[in-house]
């Protein structure tokens, strides 16, 4: 079955609070997972929480990586979305397990845009250079 993208929905339990709520570490550790997983970073941002807590976003070309960490229940939830064939989105997610020092993480893969019924790979958005780019669309 070809799809667009892949979703990977990642569950992170019993990882070192003390990562969780380093506001650099968490950070620093979804931009690493971005690079080794060969993705092109466009920005970030995150944002810390009080008294814990913090949420993030690196947005990529590829569409992006989010988290948001419960130190106080040594949780994280990641959501790692990409497109295209370039993009290695299970070495981002065997990253992050390692830099949370994660004991108990699991895992869920959805194919996102299963557009063709017909089982054919379709193309991602070219441009006119023919670059290939990927984006997620909202329907209001």
């Amino acid at each position: 079955m070809y799809a667009l993208g892949i979703h990977l929905l990642l569950e992170l339990r019993d990882c070192n609070p003390d990562i969780l709520r380093s506001l650099e570490k968490v950070k620093s550790a979804l931009v690493l997972a971005a690079k080794k997983a060969k993705a092109t970073i466009i920005s970030t941002s995150f944002h810390e929480f009080n008294p814990f807590g913090i949420s993030g976003v690196v947005v990529i070309a590829e569409s992006h990586l989010t988290i948001h960490t419960w130190p106080e229940y040594s949780y994280a939830a990641v959501d790692i979305f990409t497109c295209g064939d370039t993009i290695k989105p299970e070495v981002a997610a065997a990253y992050l397990v390692k830099a949370f020092e994660c004991k108990n993480p699991s895992l869920v893969e959805m194919k996102r845009g299963v557009l063709s019924h017909q089982n054919v790979k379709l193309p991602h958005k070219v441009s006119s250079n023919n670059k290939v780019y990927c984006y997620e669309t909202v329907n209001g």
